[in-house]
């Protein structure tokens, strides 16, 4: 609440985190864990009882994610349940709610990202996905995926891609096929997201970003992973979000931006990394300042940067990926990979490196418009 942000997502329902946010102007975007979905997919009365017992009426509830990055979990049993599930939880929010109903995408759900113009989404995904795009455009609900830039570092550590994905002086990248220039990843990322929506012909359909971040600190071969590095990415993300350019292919567009994270997970196992993408410890101490503090947040007019908080230690999450030389997106599983379950950057032609999500709760942040909005998820 010292904060300008606005926003917090939450991966499952967490009652301690809610309380704390009564009587504040902070709304949350409350996840349901992927492994709540069969229940909610087998019947109307079982999302009702979900709802009843999970959905807050202390603060503003802005969307709720069924699930974060169900169709690259490794469970192909998952996917067919995932609109159902949807459906029948829609049908549970009270008479004239305003609460949208979607669900959380790794970058892994791309086929092609590169350049972003033929960005595509795969086609064995398309019994579980086309379902899911139609329920998203009928019912006026963004669909939300999650980018990491840092993973296209990861994978191609130049100088040049480094600049590219901080936001800082770099000789940009040309997408011949669309005349576009792209002068940062994260914009590439989401354009490459927009143009796999247009493909399909969901021009309509808005899209936030779930998650995206980067760790201040790392192993000795996680390139990149510095405190000034981090400071650089989020700090010009958030200039570049309350700028309200938007990118090349939708210039003046807004996109509500979740950061990962609100604080440290300081109990997930893996590399260092994974424990260091906070901007927060767990004692509440700053890792760094990227401007959040009331007062030093710029007046805009649409779009929300938020932050997520970590789901619970030892609930099963996706692993961050890597990304092809020129455009990544946030964590997410791999396709293929059963042991990787958060959003990933997608490589084209290649799966993207996993990262492990399980610990202490944590907080992600994203937004354009009057505010910051914060996530809280437990990993």
């Amino acid at each position: 609440m010292s904060t300008s942000i606005g926003k917090l997502r939450l991966y499952e329902p967490q009652p301690d985190l809610v309380a704390a946010l009564a009587g504040s102007d902070i709304s949350i975007l409350l996840g349901v864990p992927n492994s709540d979905v069969p229940g909610l997919a087998a019947s109307p009365a079982a999302a009702a009882s979900w709802a009843a017992a999970n959905i807050p009426t202390t603060v503003s509830v802005s969307a709720i994610s069924v699930g974060n990055e169900l169709l690259n979990s490794g469970d192909p049993t998952l996917g067919p349940q995932l609109l159902p599930a949807m459906q029948n939880l829609l049908a549970a929010l009270p008479a004239g709610s305003t609460t949208k109903v979607s669900t959380v995408h790794s970058m892994a759900v791309l086929a092609a990202s590169d350049p972003p113009s033929s960005g595509a989404f795969h086609p064995d995904l398309a019994g579980s996905l086309d379902p899911v795009l139609d329920f998203l455009r009928q019912n006026g609900s963004p669909f939300m995926i999650n980018p990491y830039p840092y993973f296209a570092y990861a994978s191609d550590t130049r100088d040049e891609t480094l600049a590219f994905c901080l936001f800082q002086p770099n000789p940009g990248r040309a997408d011949a096929a669309s005349g576009l220039t792209y002068m940062n990843m994260f914009d590439a990322q989401l354009d490459a997201v927009r143009a796999a929506l247009d493909g399909k012909g969901y021009a309509g359909v808005d899209i936030v970003i779930a998650e995206t971040g980067w760790p201040y600190r790392g192993d000795a071969d996680e390139a990149g992973a510095t405190p000034d590095n981090a400071r650089a990415y989020n700090g010009n993300l958030v200039a570049h979000l309350r700028s309200q350019v938007g990118t090349p292919r939708t210039p003046g567009r807004s996109v509500d931006t979740y950061l990962f994270a609100l604080y440290d997970e300081d109990l997930k196992p893996g590399p260092v990394s994974e424990r260091s993408f906070g901007l927060y410890q767990a004692d509440l101490t700053a890792n760094y300042d990227i401007g959040l503090a009331k007062g030093s947040a710029s007046p805009s007019t649409s779009g929300q940067i938020g932050v997520t908080a970590a789901p619970a230690q030892g609930a099963p999450q996706a692993t961050r990926g890597a990304t092809p030389a020129g455009y990544c997106v946030t964590t997410g599983s791999v396709p293929g990979d059963a042991q990787q379950e958060s959003s990933s950057c997608y490589v084209p032609g290649t799966a993207a490196p996993p990262r492990a999500d399980a610990g202490v709760p944590l907080l992600v942040l994203f937004g354009v418009l009057l505010g910051l909005a914060m996530v809280a998820e437990s990993r």
